[in-house]
């Protein structure tokens, strides 16, 4: 059985070879609106770093506090920057989990203000499922443009 963790760091690995290829684009062409989920291509892979930032403040019982926008980030060294953040903060937050803190549950409220219970790995599950979904729009937008997006098999599939 597959675990989170390995997910997680499955997601990682991959998210480091788009970052690559996006980096390989003009600053123009990874900012232009392409009338997407959040606009530009940049925005999508700030968005998905930011909801595990967000997630990670949850888990942590930190202040949710305002992150920077998009508009912010002037350079993909700043972006890069951020990506190594949150990777840091997760690789930090997973090596400190025991199974035990894997089962605790969370009261999280919906947009519509619908509040439920979940657990931890549901919400690990929650951040990996949401790079997934952004990726594959992100794919969809680099072949739009006609560049080949990265290899993302698992496990070398």
């Amino acid at each position: 059985m597959v675990e989170v963790t390995e997910l997680l760091q499955y997601n990682e690995t991959v998210r480091r070879r788009y970052f690559e290829k996006l980096s390989a684009l003009s600053w123009k062409v990874f900012i232009k609106n392409r009338e997407a989920s959040f606009e530009s291509i940049r925005n999508i892979f700030i968005h998905t770093l930011g909801a595990i930032d967000y997630w990670l403040d949850f888990l942590q019982g930190q202040n949710l506090r305002s992150k920077r926008k998009f508009e912010d980030y002037k350079t993909f060294k700043e972006v890069r920057n951020y990506m190594e953040h949150v990777e840091k903060r997760t690789h930090d937050y997973l090596n400190s989990l025991t199974t035990g803190q894997l089962k605790k549950t969370h009261t999280v409220t919906d947009d519509d203000g619908k509040s439920f219970e979940v657990t931890t790995t549901d919400i690990l599950i929650h951040i990996f499922e949401e790079e997934v979904h952004h990726r594959g729009e992100v794919i969809a937008l680099l072949w739009q443009m006609n560049v080949e997006p990265p290899q993302m098999g698992w496990k070398g599939l």
